[in-house]
């Protein structure tokens, strides 16, 4: 939610996601986010072409899913609502649907099945999302129901379903298969019209009258025209009925007129002048092509959507679990939390959880990006999906289904490649007003040519051109398959970026703040010195502030702790124990009041801190946390603690400086340690002694000089300033409120993931630019081009045909550079 926003309102309000079906270019996206956005209660809508998907934030009491569901229906389309596979949902995976009367046939047999509250189902992705009552009903009656009104069903579980095969699969290859068939058809009968035209002119058919032939072809492209570009007329009749328009009204008005022309010519003889010619041939291969084109978006786009598809094929099929003293083999989404897994060598860990026994070597490259295997031993956590590279060991699952990381990287990846970057509004605008603007450009041209003097057939032909020239598929596309891409490569690489605009913003930014601990430095601090003072002895002075901390769950106080530990230290049972936030901690051990914190801390208390201010000085020049401990109202010891810097942070900051940002890093130490930290890993700006509720303040403070705050962090306590950055990255070592919090996650929890998170979104969004030039410079060049400009001094026209091949070309072309992304590289810092 972003700063300053009502808590309230944000409580009244829930986001929808709807799947679409029916949409072809940017201006029916246009259209339908302007029908629902005009339903009352109705806050936000966000329509994507490439995913086909409709995200809307709405008050559930005034705007219901029904009355979304009603204005997509009223603007021309079909949706059903995308369900979060939560309890109470069943999820099926259909076979055999062909159109929307499957739809309500597969709909209307489930419903009746006892138990069942509501069912939708979604011909583009061919799933089945129904819901429950409890008891649910048994899934065999679900999938019997399904089979007797027709068609297949499987169930899907979490990542695969019964057929093996993600929940996730294509959803343009039915609709791919389609398309391929009608254009091996239209190809055939525009070779077919092509040579004939050519035979014509050469015995034995040259005797043939051109009536007969006009005929043939007649034969020949009727079933182009109204059975394989009948999606066009479809398209183009239900916007018509909105009083709207598309590139499919475009194609089919286009098409139409050249087709009726040569109909009147072929029956009518005579009636549009002697010698009139007919253009079959430039309809059909108009068809031709511009299925040629859409069969080619759908290939592409399935490889737009392969990161999300490789992600869910990581997940094994079996775990192998001990129940009863017994191993036994189980499907993976039968595992619950506790249950004992079994990994051996060379096998994929089916769920999360923490090693009991064992040791291995683990591959954790396909989810962190990481091509280092991570040794694990007891107490260690593992990942499902992840690779056991050697030892055999036996884990306890602790997150199962949908709740482990795989799964949850999965839903970033589909909420991030259904959203929508600020930069596609351009787009979208533009997009709403061009239909209608082509319209009566190619009316104009038709009476300017037919006003010169250029003939009915001429004029029909230059405007067929201008129709056909500028469909708008390319400006639609030009944003969101560069997203789906560009997000996915990320996610395969350990850089999960949750939205367009966050993927547009943090390529602007140009200040990274870095917090300390657990971000520059490894989050693992360990005690390097005791100084005793005033008499005290080195011993006595950790027991009594191992023993204070010993409920305390801050680093540095376990990092007392465990060095007690070591040491074999009796830590008897602290009383009164209060932690103060940023300041330090209080309790009484044996009988004293113990005070363990900063040197502010103790002044603070009024204790007497004698020599104390000299060793933290010497300890904080050296880069070290200090934590003085004083027994009574006297400083009796200073404890020096060290976090160490990651290896990989000095090199990472390097780089980011060669990109041209600044980086600043923000902690709650003393000054003079940050300062030695920051020497360390070259941060030219230090924000030290910031208190946990301050760090959101410092942020603020850096957007009002007017930076672009990109904030990193991995704490509990950086999710308000994570928040309150423009865009916050969370190191995916750190806590699940930090990740919630930030616009992206760094799942490797390594900074140069950063430097590949801010090189990827700037990649990215080069080829959103890109795209949309080429998309909006296609148009502007082209249009005046088939309208006739150069015809008059440079004799230059554009044939209807040549316009399509154009066309198709376009939506190909900026699909085929968003596929550009998938080769993105990670950057290589040592």
């Amino acid at each position: 939610m972003p700063c300053g926003s009502d808590s309230r309102t944000a409580l009244m309000t829930r986001t929808t996601t709807l799947s679409i079906t029916g949409m072809t270019c940017a201006s029916c996206v246009a259209r339908l986010e302007r029908a629902l956005s005009r339903r009352p209660g109705v806050e936000s809508a966000s329509v994507n072409l490439a995913t086909e998907r409709a995200t809307v934030v709405h008050d559930p009491q005034v705007a219901s899913v029904e009355s979304l569901l009603a204005a997509v229906s009223d603007a021309g389309y079909e949706a059903s609502p995308v369900q979060d596979g939560s309890a109470g949902h069943v999820r099926l995976a259909l076979t055999g649907l062909t159109c929307a009367s499957c739809v309500a046939r597969v709909e209307k047999a489930l419903r009746r099945v006892s138990g069942v509250e509501d069912a939708a189902v979604n011909l583009a992705t061919m799933m089945a999302d129904i819901r429950c009552s409890t008891p649910a009903p048994p899934v065999g009656d679900l999938v019997a129901a399904v089979e007797d009104a027709g068609y297949g069903a499987a169930v899907v579980t979490e990542g695969l379903n019964a057929a093996g095969e993600g929940p996730h699969e294509d959803v343009h290859a039915s609709e791919a298969k389609d398309l391929l068939r009608k254009l091996v058809v239209s190809a055939a009968a525009a070779v077919a019209l092509m040579a004939l035209s050519f035979l014509t002119m050469a015995p034995p058919l040259a005797s043939v009258p051109q009536r007969t032939i006009n005929w043939l072809e007649l034969v020949l492209a009727t079933p182009v025209q109204f059975w394989a570009g009948r999606r066009f007329y479809s398209a183009a009749w239900k916007a018509a009925r909105h009083g709207t328009s598309d590139m499919n009204t475009l194609i089919a008005v286009g098409t139409s007129a050249a087709y009726l022309y040569s109909v009147v010519v072929t029956v009518a003889p005579g009636a549009l002048g002697e010698g009139a010619k007919v253009y079959f041939d430039t309809s059909v291969t108009i068809i031709a092509l511009i299925l040629l084109g859409r069969w080619l978006e759908a290939r592409a786009k399935t490889a737009a959507t392969a990161a999300i598809r490789s992600l869910i094929q990581l997940q094994p099929r079996t775990a192998r679990v001990v129940r009863d003293g017994r191993e036994l083999d189980i499907p993976a989404s039968d595992v619950r939390p506790g249950d004992l897994v079994v990994v051996r060598p060379g096998e994929r860990i089916p769920v999360d959880g923490v090693v009991v026994s064992g040791t291995s070597v683990v591959d954790e490259s396909m989810l962190t990006g990481e091509s280092m295997p991570v040794e694990k031993a007891p107490g260690d956590s593992v990942i499902g999906a992840t690779v056991n590279r050697t030892g055999s060991f036996r884990f306890e699952a602790t997150r199962v289904g949908r709740d482990t990381v795989l799964a949850h990287i999965i839903r970033l990846v589909e909420e991030a490649q259904g959203s929508k970057a600020p930069v596609q509004r351009l787009a979208d605008v533009v997009a709403a007003y061009f239909v209608p603007a082509v319209i009566l450009i190619a009316i104009g041209t038709f009476v300017v040519w037919f006003a010169l003097g250029a003939g009915l057939a001429r004029a029909m032909m230059a405007s067929v051109a201008v129709l056909i020239i500028a469909c708008p598929c390319a400006l639609g596309l030009a944003t969101p398959t560069a997203i789906m891409v560009g997000t996915g490569r990320g996610a395969q690489m350990g850089v999960l970026i949750r939205s367009g605009e966050a993927l547009e913003i943090l390529h602007r930014a140009n200040v990274v703040v870095l917090d300390k601990t657990g971000t520059v430095t490894a989050g693992a601090p360990a005690v390097t010195s005791v100084v005793p003072l005033g008499g005290a002895s080195e011993e006595g002075v950790l027991r009594l502030a191992a023993s204070a901390e010993r409920v305390s769950e801050h680093p540095l106080g376990e990092a007392v702790v465990a060095r007690a530990r070591e040491r074999g230290l009796d830590l008897p049972e602290p009383a009164g124990f209060r932690s103060v936030t940023g300041r330090g901690v209080e309790a009484v051990v044996d009988g004293r009041a113990v005070l363990v914190g900063s040197l502010a801390f103790m002044r603070e208390r009024g204790v007497d801190v004698g020599d104390a201010p000299q060793v933290v000085a010497d300890a904080s020049s050296a880069g070290r946390t200090t934590l003085v401990v004083a027994a009574d109202g006297t400083a009796i010891g200073v404890i020096a603690v060290e976090d160490p810097v990651r290896p990989e942070a000095a090199a990472a900051i390097a780089a980011l400086r060669q990109m041209g940002l600044r980086v600043a890093m923000i902690t709650g130490d003393q000054r003079a340690t940050a300062e030695a930290v920051a020497r360390k890993v070259g941060v030219e700006r230090v924000l030290a002694e910031v208190l946990p509720g301050d760090k959101a303040r410092e942020v603020k403070r850096l957007q009002a000089e007017g930076a672009i705050v990109a904030m990193v962090g991995d704490g509990i306590n950086d999710a308000p300033a994570l928040a309150q950055a423009d865009v916050g990255l969370a190191m995916g070592s750190g806590t699940d409120i930090a990740m919630e919090a930030a616009q992206a996650t760094l799942v490797r929890g390594d900074l140069r993931a950063l430097v590949d998170a801010i090189a990827l979104s700037r990649a990215t969004m080069r080829v959103i630019w890109q795209n949309l030039l080429w998309a909006f410079g296609y148009n502007v060049v082209l249009i005046p081009v088939a309208a006739g400009a150069l015809y008059g001094r440079f004799g230059i026209s554009l044939d209807p045909m040549l316009a399509a091949a154009a066309m198709a070309f376009s939506s190909v072309s900026v699909v085929g550079n968003s596929l550009r992304l998938r080769m993105f590289r990670r950057a290589d810092i040592r």
